[in-house]
């Protein structure tokens, strides 16, 4: 029963968030937590700004791969790092003007030293950063920089693996 009620819990954040594609949710470090944590798919947690150009080069192709694997249940999580003063209004607009429908959510944190570790002991707060994830598997892989396309293809890959 407790799975059963994890999987719709997770399946319905999931549907909620790809249906209000320009909600952006303010969450804190412990949201993040676990929804990685309980997650029952392959899952891509990006960590971003709107004003990080390298993050903002990167995003086309984590949400053409996103799309491409859907079949294989890849779920995409952006985690927005922007400045307080930035949130929602200017990240709706970013979001709006790049037609972004994926699930987003600002993290309302100012301490990275409390929070980085939370998703990764090596992450020194650079942005992008992105977790590759799969509690099914147990692959778990960090990457604190920009993740070219091919790096991406090869790390979905590994993701899936023995999905």
């Amino acid at each position: 029963m407790k799975i059963t009620k994890s999987l719709i819990v997770c399946f319905c954040f999931f549907a909620a968030m790809s249906v209000s594609a320009q909600e952006i949710k303010k969450v804190k470090i412990t949201e993040v937590e676990k929804i990685i944590a309980e997650s029952k798919t392959p899952l891509i947690v990006n960590m971003w700004a709107t004003w990080c150009v390298p993050c903002v080069e990167e995003l086309p192709d984590f949400i053409k791969e996103a799309k491409e694997h859907r079949k294989d249940s890849l779920q995409l999580l952006l985690v927005s790092l922007d400045f307080k003063e930035s949130y929602p209004d200017k990240m709706k607009t970013f979001m709006e003007k790049r037609d972004l429908k994926h699930p987003t959510l600002w993290l309302d944190e100012l301490n990275a030293d409390y929070f980085c570790p939370k998703i990764d002991p090596k992450w020194s707060g650079a942005i992008p950063a992105t977790l590759f994830i799969n509690n099914k598997t147990g692959y778990r892989k960090f990457v604190e920089e920009q993740v070219s396309h091919e790096e991406l293809k090869k790390e979905i890959m590994a993701l899936l693996e023995t999905h």
